[in-house]
């Protein structure tokens, strides 16, 4: 079309029936097409094949002006007036923030317009050329991204989900609801939020993990850095999660990951120990197959061969947290051996024998005492893990709250502001109905502004 005229107008007819065709809120008999403007995009109009001056009243006006113009009401009470005003109000009420481009013809002659795709950008007009680059500098750079209430963007995914709930809603016969709508897309959104976060978590733990690690709190310190990722992950898809049931069940899951984490730690653990163990002991292993610690003074050398033997398995590096309890378990196995050396030693008195197996029994107590020990600081770790990925949930569900409380003050300012430039608008053109209408959503949207700026935070998790 080349103007906006009344035929362009009345094409537009549908806004007229928007009422009838989509509500806000679910359990609400009342009119809520007041809170169209806060759900409804931006109204771009653009022209093609304009051929019009931009004047009136010999003045030069803007593009934006020339659109204000052509939805400018008429006064009267006549059906012929109301079918005029009809659509330019909804398009006010509905889209208060609006923009119009117009676009001179691309080509000046028929041939080169009948091969239009074929042009390059030099054959073009240029008055056309650049219209068009303001047009798509608007767009990209200015445009406001489509949100849902609170400010949460609609992303491609987002956008498809909201388009099968209502279209599902149109062929079941009812009519679609914005707050049921969000409120299933919520449930979509977060429960893959769960997933994603869950997956970041998963992926991140097997990238840096190296296993074993050698000490409790590298493994601790590497699930922090990875928690808090998978928890930003969660939040940055994650919407409308009132009552924390998505984000309490990525705790769980990610508490139970970090479970399994610790277990394949520790198996790695234990199977470096176990070999390094074996390794270390494998000739003592032969000798006392071979017999060599069954003669006169073999449990002296026995005793003496088994010391070199620990000290060179401790002091193998990278055996991980598992160290303590393998040599324990190891000893253990062998304490038989050791004791039928001992009572088969002829040089030792039985007195000597005595003391020897008391040390024994010493010894074999302060490794249990240490292997004890080192399993309790293990569960306080991971006690101590759990509670501070807690407090890590919290903080950053509080900031994401803050967030969006911001988000949902700027959102409601943004429509004050439009309705209060409408009002205005109806005021200074003896539209005296329509700003009183006006008036009445204005103190509703001061009183919802103010409730928003003084809403502290429930308590969380």
């Amino acid at each position: 079309m080349a103007t906006i005229d009344q035929s362009a107008v009345d094409k537009l007819h549908y806004v007229t029936e928007l009422t009838e065709c989509i509500k806000v809120k679910s359990h609400s008999n009342e009119d809520d097409s007041m809170n169209f403007a806060r759900f409804f995009p931006a109204f771009v109009w653009a022209v093609r094949d304009f051929t019009l001056e931009l004047v009136v009243d010999e003045k030069p006006i803007t593009e934006d002006e020339y659109l204000d113009t052509a939805l400018k009401l008429k006064t009267g009470n006549s059906k012929e007036v109301r079918d005029y005003n009809m659509p330019r109000v909804c398009i006010r009420n509905y889209f208060p923030s609006r923009k119009c481009f117009v676009f001179e013809r691309p080509a000046s002659t028929a041939e080169k317009l009948r091969k239009l795709e074929e042009l390059t950008e030099d054959e073009l007009e240029a008055t056309f050329v650049r219209h068009a680059e303001k047009f798509c500098q608007h767009i990209f750079n200015t445009a406001q991204t489509k949100t849902l209430k609170g400010g949460h963007i609609v992303t491609g995914t987002l956008l498809g989900n909201l388009a099968v709930t209502y279209v599902d809603a149109i062929r079941s016969g009812a009519i679609p609801c914005m707050e049921n709508a969000v409120v299933a897309l919520a449930q979509i959104e977060n429960s893959a939020a769960v997933r994603q976060g869950h997956e970041h978590y998963i992926r991140a733990m097997e990238k840096r993990a190296e296993f074993p690690t050698e000490t409790l709190k590298e493994i601790s310190e590497l699930h922090a850095i990875c928690e808090k990722e998978a928890i930003q992950v969660f939040m940055t898809r994650s919407f409308k999660d009132d009552d924390q049931t998505h984000q309490k069940e990525l705790k769980r899951i990610i508490n139970l990951s970090y479970e399994q984490f610790c277990r394949k730690n520790e198996q790695a653990s234990i199977d470096k120990c176990t070999a390094v163990i074996l390794d270390a002991f494998q000739n003592m292993e032969v000798q006392i197959t071979a017999g060599y610690y069954s003669k006169p003074g073999g449990y002296c050398c026995f005793m003496e061969d088994q010391k070199k033997m620990i000290e060179t398995y401790n002091a193998y590096p990278g055996k991980g947290i598992k160290a303590e309890e393998v040599l324990k378990d190891f000893l253990k196995d062998r304490e038989e051996i050791a004791y039928s050396i001992l009572k088969t030693d002829q040089t030792l008195t039985d007195k000597q024998k005595e003391v020897e197996a008391e040390r024994m029994k010493s010894d074999a107590a302060e490794r249990e005492n240490i292997a004890m020990k080192e399993n309790q600081k293990a569960l306080q770790q991971m006690i101590q893990d759990q509670d501070r990925g807690h407090k890590e949930h919290v903080q950053q569900l509080t900031e994401k709250m803050e967030r969006d409380r911001q988000n949902l003050i700027k959102e409601q300012e943004r429509v004050l502001n439009q309705k209060l430039q409408e009002q205005r608008f109806m005021l200074e053109n003896g539209f005296r109905d329509q700003a009183n209408r006006l008036e009445r959503e204005i103190q509703a949207l001061r009183q919802e502004t103010r409730q928003s700026r003084s809403r502290g935070f429930c308590s969380v998790m």
